[in-house]
């Protein structure tokens, strides 16, 4: 008994099975891709601290008490939500990887519409936890003169550089985001 390789349009089955395994693995490998960052970035941020020896005066007359003074993630709820966001975003892709490892090679355009609707919010969440820390950041870097309040990267410096290092990678998850979103459309415009 003779198969018949021939698909719909006279393309040949095995061909298009291939094209659509090569881009399933670009998927794959940018969630994981996601995936790490997300962790990594919520790591970093979430286990943050640095403890300084700032010597404080209270009066011109007295001489200045050396106190130790803790910068930690949690003291600032931005990057609280920073971490969370991660968090979520990390949780999430883990669950879309897993559903789209579980996925067969056929196009259910239900399934493939559920998981963009779910990228788009964690690129919306990762988005604005990037600007939260960011914009705390940016106050921890230059202060604010008109409020008095002042630098504390300065300080702080190992604290700043995690958050930072942090909020790119985040950022890098957005980005990513992006592409796999631009590939789920593509895949939802010919599954048409």
């Amino acid at each position: 008994m003779e198969r018949n390789n021939v698909g719909v349009n006279g393309m040949e089955k095995g061909v298009e099975q291939g094209k659509n395994s090569g881009k399933k693995w670009d998927e794959i490998i940018i969630r994981v891709l996601v995936l790490l960052l997300t962790l990594v970035a919520a790591i970093l941020v979430g286990i943050d601290k640095q403890t300084k020896i700032v010597a404080i005066t209270i009066s011109p007359d007295l001489p200045a008490f050396n106190v130790p003074v803790s910068a930690k993630s949690s003291y600032v709820s931005a990057f609280v939500y920073f971490v969370v966001a991660n968090s979520i975003s990390c949780a999430f892709t883990a669950f879309t990887l897993i559903a789209t490892l579980a996925r067969k090679g056929g196009r259910n355009s239900l399934l493939l519409f559920t998981t963009m609707l779910i990228d788009l919010m964690m690129l919306a969440l990762l988005f604005s936890s990037v600007g939260a820390a960011g914009a705390v950041g940016v106050l921890g870097v230059k202060g604010n003169s008109h409020l008095r309040w002042n630098k504390v990267c300065d300080v702080y410096t190992k604290f700043c550089h995690h958050v930072e290092a942090a909020v790119a990678l985040s950022f890098f998850a957005a980005a990513a985001y992006i592409l796999l979103l631009l590939l789920e459309i593509s895949k939802l415009q010919r599954s048409r």
